[in-house]
């Protein structure tokens, strides 16, 4: 769905374990390294969208986790002209989203799977919170500093607030 200012709506999942790491996903044939993040389909809402998006991407259902919060606004960033799909209509200059925090539990650790139907990752790693940053495409980067911002008070074990 691309509203009438040309932005896809997505959503973007940090996944947390209990001790404040996040998992971060390396993209299949390819050495970029994000959150697990999709699109919202027509009728969904961004709680469907981002339940479905955490089945298809990572294999956890919802039971695996626990909901910890999600972002008051959409956080938009906007795609660099050479990713963008000339010709395309309508034409998709970016994407607007909302992000949820989750939190999951040691044991469910084992049910983080690629295997799915489509798998957009084959590796992944619990990383600091705030090391992301570090990682992400430079376009991105934006969303991620103010979704991770917004999000790290709903942890029950703090990072630090002076990012890297």
């Amino acid at each position: 769905m691309i509203d009438a200012d040309g932005f896809r709506a997505n959503v973007g999942i940090i996944l947390a374990n209990t001790q404040g790491q996040v998992l971060l996903a390396k993209r299949i044939g390819d050495d970029s390294w994000q959150f697990p993040q999709g699109g919202i389909d027509r009728g969904e809402t961004p709680l469907d969208a981002m339940y479905r998006e955490l089945h298809e991407e990572v294999g956890l259902y919802p039971h695996h986790v626990k909901l910890l919060g999600v972002t008051n606004d959409w956080l938009r960033y906007r795609l660099p002209r050479r990713c963008l799909r000339m010709g395309q209509e309508p034409l998709c200059i970016g994407q607007k989203q909302k992000w949820f925090l989750l939190q999951l539990d040691e044991p469910n650790t084992e049910y983080i799977r690629f295997d799915v139907a489509i798998p957009e990752f084959d590796e992944w790693s619990w990383v600091s919170y705030w090391y992301p940053l570090g990682q992400v495409v430079a376009f991105k980067r934006g969303v991620y500093q103010k979704a991770l911002l917004e999000l790290a008070g709903h942890l029950p074990l703090k990072p630090e607030l002076a990012m890297p």
